[in-house]
């Protein structure tokens, strides 16, 4: 559940505006649950983005010193939902001034682009991470390496710029003349490993998986072994009680012989018979 007394930053502001772009106002469980915008809204609950829809709805008539900035965004939003007895934010004006059009349709692209800024900041410390230009990369390097690998917006030089801009002012990013590169402090601190710390840790997991492939084959064929040794004195032992049983059956066969010999009165000399 969301604190109610915490408040709001710009880019929880600017997930909920997108998620209503998205998904349309009312639909917050829909919004809290898509994963554009749930890393951003986890300390928010259902009942916090309606108050602060309504809030932001209503600064759009006020427009007070401090909603100024984000007035634009709402104004943009309102204007694409259709006026129906169900929508909890009010009609857009039909007609505005050429200047008022130009901000929001400005502030539509930002609206548009808040969804993506996850994406964005990866790819930014992605690029960042691999130039390691110590006097940092200009906003051209960063582009041109973001261009060979994702496909972006036609507008995505600009969308990057603000984002740059955000990241600076976040503490994230150290601007230095037209360069940027991330904070050794962000770097420290970071939680998502860099592409080579990754290799390393899969290298590391590999070694680790084939040593004991290895240990486990080598026990299995100490094993096999082993079995085979018993299984060859077992083959030993058996040809062994075959032949006593053979030899058996011959003793009995003489005696037999020498029974009915003797039966019938005949003299049987046993150094003849055990010669024979």
């Amino acid at each position: 559940m969301g604190n109610q007394k915490q408040k709001w930053t710009a880019e929880e502001e600017e997930a909920l505006l997108a998620g209503i772009t998205k998904h349309g106002p009312g639909k917050w469980k829909n919004i809290l649950k898509d994963p554009e915008f749930a890393p951003f809204l986890t300390s928010r609950s259902n009942i916090d983005l309606k108050d602060k829809w309504r809030n932001l709805s209503v600064s759009t008539s006020t427009q007070s010193a401090r909603d100024k900035s984000r007035a634009p965004k709402v104004k943009a939003i309102v204007a694409s939902l259709p006026n129906t007895p169900n929508s909890s934010a009010p009609a857009a004006p039909r007609a505005l001034s050429a200047t008022t059009d130009a901000a929001v349709g400005d502030s539509s692209n930002i609206i548009l682009d808040g969804k993506n800024a996850p994406r964005y900041n990866t790819m930014v410390f992605e690029a960042l991470s691999t130039i390691k230009d110590a006097n940092g990369s200009d906003i051209s390097a960063i582009v041109s390496y973001i261009e060979q690998r994702h496909e972006v917006p036609p507008n995505f030089r600009r969308l990057l710029s603000s984002r740059l801009r955000r990241l600076v002012s976040q503490g994230k990013l150290e601007k230095v003349q037209n360069c940027y590169k991330i904070k050794e402090d962000t770097l420290m601190g970071a939680e998502t490993p860099t592409p080579k710390q990754k290799d390393i840790r899969l290298r590391q997991n590999s070694g680790e998986m084939v040593e004991e492939a290895a240990i486990t084959a080598a026990y299995k064929v100490a094993e096999a072994e082993n079995k085979s040794f018993l299984a060859a004195e077992a083959v030993k032992e058996a040809e062994r009680v075959s032949k006593m049983a053979e030899d058996t059956d011959s003793m009995l066969q003489l005696v037999k012989e020498i029974y009915e010999q003797c039966s019938r009165g005949e003299t049987v000399l046993l150094a003849r018979v055990l010669a024979s």
